[in-house]
């Protein structure tokens, strides 16, 4: 793969350093909160793209992480926090929209923007090019170890409702994604709002639930990689980092359709340096950036002109780069209304809670009240012990 030379590492900067209106000469900081496991950070000989930002502008990045878009938006809905620059995915934007969460873009400040392919630009969740910028773009399907997993029962969703690898399945740890999937595996849409409809999903999800080992996000990694979880649907790009870990890891395109997603950049009310933010967004516009970034990472530019400064090995993945027949199959999650995301909800904690602690949990938990308890009981006897001690003694 294509490192960071000194050569590219100087143009990058010299490129970078474009006018992003009278940044004031103090030290600045900007507060980034992006997806885990989502930027080139140095390491492997690749871009560290924060400290290239720093250096390039003197503008210090604060970055921090989350796991899902629905963890990211309790935290701007419930307040507290400061961030500059958010990277939540299209439905989530078109709900930061409509409820006035996210600022207008100074594109005056992203000179950049005229990189973005126009494949990217006045998206239905973002039509007016107001608030957001594309960062990536990527797709969901079915990772599986195929030393334990057998290539015939691959190419379907229904790998991961099959009983032959209960307790080894893994699975998304949010509702709207875990909702898809069983709508796709349904022949039903990724964004109905027929109840009816969402009640077969949340059934559906229920009947896998004994079948799951855990609901996870950033945890699947580690699982996969270490054998520990043979089955798990996630996105494309960070499968591409797995099986560099685990070779025997495999990845496909489920026949009943998945999801086509884009992640971008905005700037929600809260940000407290909107000229930092646009100038960060600009940074991460750069060709060459996105290119040396995205290379890293294994998800898909929205800009052709960064290709150049990826290896062909990147650009020419299936995976990464699927086909426009098989991009035929996906489909891209829409805003839904209030009503229905409190359905959604409601019916993935009936999932999440559906019969309760198991068995061995319960035992466990038995355990150790009754441990608590016997613990209690002695040390009862024991004070009652010292105390006739201590009257035979005052009585003597």
């Amino acid at each position: 793969m294509k490192r960071a030379s000194a050569f590219v590492l100087a143009l990058l900067l010299t490129l970078c350093l474009l006018p992003t209106g009278a940044l004031a000469t103090k030290e600045q900081v900007v507060n980034v909160y992006n997806w885990g496991q989502y930027i080139s950070d140095g390491s492997d000989g690749y871009l560290d793209v924060n400290a290239a930002f720093t250096e390039a502008t003197g503008i210090k990045v604060n970055y921090m992480t989350f796991d899902s878009n629905e963890s990211m938006y309790t935290k701007l809905k419930t307040g507290g926090s400061a961030y500059d620059v958010i990277i939540p995915s299209d439905y989530m934007i078109a709900r930061l929209i409509d409820e006035d969460m996210l600022l207008p873009l100074n594109f005056d400040n992203i000179p950049n923007y005229q990189y973005i392919d126009e494949a990217y630009r006045n998206t239905a969740y973002d039509p007016d090019n107001r608030y957001s910028v594309p960062y990536t773009w990527g797709t969901t399907g079915v990772i599986y170890n195929s030393a334990v997993v057998d290539e015939a029962d691959a190419g379907s969703w229904d790998l991961l409702w099959n009983e032959k690898y209960a307790g080894k399945i893994l699975m998304f740890d949010n509702p709207r994604d875990a909702f898809a999937i069983a709508e796709l595996r349904l022949g039903q849409s990724v964004n109905t709002d027929d109840p009816d409809e969402l009640r077969a999903a949340a059934d559906l999800l229920i009947d896998q639930k004994l079948l799951v080992q855990s609901y996870v996000m950033d945890q699947i990694f580690d699982r996969m990689e270490r054998g520990e979880a043979w089955v798990a649907p996630y996105y494309a790009g960070d499968y591409l980092l797995m099986v560099q870990e685990n070779p025997d890891l495999r990845f496909y395109f489920p026949e009943e359709g998945f999801n086509l997603f884009i992640d971008a950049m905005c700037i929600p009310t809260c940000c407290q340096n909107k000229e930092a933010a646009e100038a960060y967004i600009n940074f991460l516009c750069s060709p060459e950036v996105s290119g040396q970034n995205l290379e890293y990472l294994g998800y898909s530019t929205p800009i052709s002109a960064a290709r150049a400064y990826m290896d062909e090995s990147v650009t020419g993945s299936e995976i990464a780069y699927p086909s426009a027949e098989t991009l035929a199959a996906g489909q891209s999650f829409n805003f839904l209304e209030t009503s229905v995301n409190q359905l959604m909800d409601s019916l993935w904690l009936e999932v999440k809670t559906y019969g309760g602690v198991s068995t061995v949990q319960g035992a466990c938990m038995i355990a150790v009240v009754v441990a608590a308890l016997l613990a209690l009981a002695v040390r009862r006897i024991r004070t009652r012990r010292r105390l006739r001690r201590r009257c035979a003694k005052w009585k003597a």
